[in-house]
């Protein structure tokens, strides 16, 4: 038994060195790969590694049997499989397009900014009720293609006779991909202006939800541009600018953040390529345009699973058990890497305020109930922006307000015509700029 007890002990113990080994390996590849930021897909960091573990190994070695020595390169050996598995691509490297959706039409558009971007019409389908000015949508992402959810409800505003045209922002959707330097703040704004001029109708009535209400708050601080515009409604922005993005202040009632049911669907976060690549993105040790993974490549591999919990932050926690299915697999589609240099080309920009204090372009401000959204990035583009005509407060809602969910969509759209047509708003006024103060206060 003693004999047997050391034995097991001997086993032990090498098993964890050997394991230590084998770690120690990994985070040799993972630190290469950030200093070198993922060169050569990886293949650099991998060679690297496999060097340092067999010059690790040889040395281990010098002592030991003939056969012996052959012991120290069980854990490289492993170490190499497992980090070999980060370099080889599993889906395809060329970038691959959602397929035609079969109720619209998908035209392609060149920008004078030399963007290409992806174009959906819906005309107005009362000829009882037509209005003249056309209606814009820009989404949210950013660099994020239009949902189906999205797509329905601009159709419920084109049967009521509104001339509907949305576009996915370059390298969204269907939209053709830009060098990664190339994704700005300041770019998409451009990029909205220059669609208006290619549009050639004249003003145009713009609806900017999230991001895209980043992008629209941008535009009205920018006369040249505002000048295109005839009205504007600002629905649950992001921060405008970098000191916006520095506030951390309340949200709205509770979403449904961690109380809906886990996404389901492939992921491909559960692969060790992607896992790394997003991960090390996100936590800024990899820039967006990385060697290790293409931006086709990673838009390719993005799923819907992957966001995770994102969707179920856009409703209310009264709502948990009965969100719908916000976009098809098909048509899914996301850059993690275009839309985090988008961001931090946010973070990194002055204030706008200045700019948007002398605004003439007629604005309406929408914010949700149960807003993922820190409330200050809102009430600054109320604070700042003089020309805001009113805001809509929306009970009931989440984050993205028209869900399909009960009547959601025939109120968000009753809030959006009413402005759009002059009429008499169906809500309060409410926040106004004197009662800001006790907006934050009381609806954290």
């Amino acid at each position: 038994m003693p004999t047997f007890a050391i034995r097991l002990a001997r086993f032990t113990g090498r098993l964890l060195l050997a394991l230590a080994a084998i770690a120690t390996l990994v985070v040799v590849f993972l630190v290469t790969i950030v200093l070198t930021d993922g060169a050569g897909s990886g293949f650099g960091a991998w060679l690297t590694t496999l060097g340092v573990g067999t010059v690790a190994a040889l040395w281990r070695g010098q002592r030991r049997t003939r056969a012996a020595r052959l012991v120290p390169f069980l854990p490289v050996v492993v170490a190499a499989a497992l980090t070999a598995s980060v370099c080889i691509p599993t889906v395809p490297t060329a970038r691959r397009y959602p397929p035609a959706l079969p109720f619209v039409a998908t035209q392609h558009w060149s920008l004078a900014t030399g963007s290409r971007v992806a174009v959906y019409h819906y005309p107005p389908a009362n000829a009882g009720t037509r209005h003249p000015i056309p209606f814009v949508y820009l989404n949210g992402g950013p660099v994020r293609g239009i949902s189906v959810l999205d797509h329905r409800f601009l159709q419920f505003l084109a049967r009521q006779g509104y001339d509907v045209y949305a576009y996915e922002q370059g390298g969204g959707g269907r939209s053709d991909l830009l060098p990664m330097d190339q994704y700005t703040i300041s770019r998409s704004v451009r990029d909205l202006a220059a669609f208006v001029d290619r549009l050639d109708k004249g003003r145009v009535d713009i609806l900017g939800f999230s991001s895209g209400a980043v992008v629209l708050t941008r535009a009205l601080a920018d006369p040249r541009i505002a000048a295109r515009l005839h009205r504007a409604i600002i629905a649950e922005p992001g921060p405008m600018d970098g000191p916006a993005t520095q506030i951390t202040g309340h949200k709205g009632q509770p979403s449904a953040r961690g109380l809906a049911p886990a996404v389901t669907g492939p992921r491909s976060t559960r692969i060790p390529r992607y896992a790394a690549a997003f991960g090390l993105m996100r936590l800024g040790l990899l820039t967006p345009d990385t060697g290790l993974v293409g931006q086709a490549e990673g838009d390719n591999a993005f799923t819907a699973a992957d966001l995770g919990s994102d969707t179920a932050s856009g409703y209310c926690a009264r709502d948990a058990h009965r969100i719908l299915t916000e976009d098809t697999a098909q048509n899914f589609s996301f850059s993690p890497a275009a839309s985090l240099r988008v961001q931090q080309t946010v973070k990194d920009s002055p204030s706008i305020a200045p700019q948007l204090r002398r605004s003439r372009t007629p604005a309406m401000l929408m914010i949700a109930e149960c807003s993922s959204q820190v409330r200050q990035w809102a009430t600054a583009v109320l604070a700042n922006d003089p020309a805001i005509q009113r805001t809509q407060y929306m009970p009931g809602v989440g984050h993205h307000m028209w869900n399909g969910l009960d009547d959601n969509n025939d109120r968000a759209a009753a809030v959006i015509t009413a402005f759009l047509q002059h009429k008499p708003a169906p809500l309060p006024n409410y926040p106004t700029r004197d009662e800001l103060p006790a907006f934050l206060r009381d609806h954290k």
